[in-house]
């Protein structure tokens, strides 16, 4: 009896580690919901509204849906450093407004996510938008 108790106990413990495994194996789910309205004025307001899920509220590239994407997500802190010490506006202000068909460089088309939301409005509220999250990015940036 000691000894089915003992293996009863052993092939538990293997079918528990078993489901843990292949749990750990699942790739999550990003649920799509409604992109919010963020006001164009406020470069943080928009990063954390259209941006943190993915990047991170730091910009490390550590969103909560970071783990459910194809590709890694850049760690926005280092933009400086990646582009030899000066800041990349324009190179950033061409990604924000149309994305990356180059998967290497950033994703695809489908960044940004809210590129949709911001062609939807006039193009001077879009520059406005653009510019101010450039400027809020540049306030990311390791020293």
């Amino acid at each position: 009896m000691k000894r089915f108790s003992l293996l009863l106990c052993f092939v538990s413990a293997l079918f528990f580690l078993l489901a843990l495994s292949l749990r750990a194996q699942q790739k999550p789910e990003v649920r799509t919901a409604p992109v919010p309205y963020s006001k164009p004025e406020s470069g943080a307001a928009m990063y954390k509204d259209y941006c943190a899920a993915c990047h991170g509220l730091t910009g490390k590239g550590d969103g909560p849906a970071a783990v459910a994407l194809k590709s890694p997500v850049p760690d926005l802190t280092t933009l400086n450093k990646r582009s030899g010490g000066e800041f990349p506006d324009a190179k950033l202000a061409y990604l924000l407004n149309h994305g990356s068909s180059t998967t290497g460089i950033h994703g695809s088309e489908d960044m940004p996510i809210w590129g949709k939301l911001f062609k939807s409005v006039n193009t001077d509220l879009v520059k406005l938008r653009v510019a101010n999250l450039t400027n809020y990015l540049k306030t990311l940036q390791q020293k």
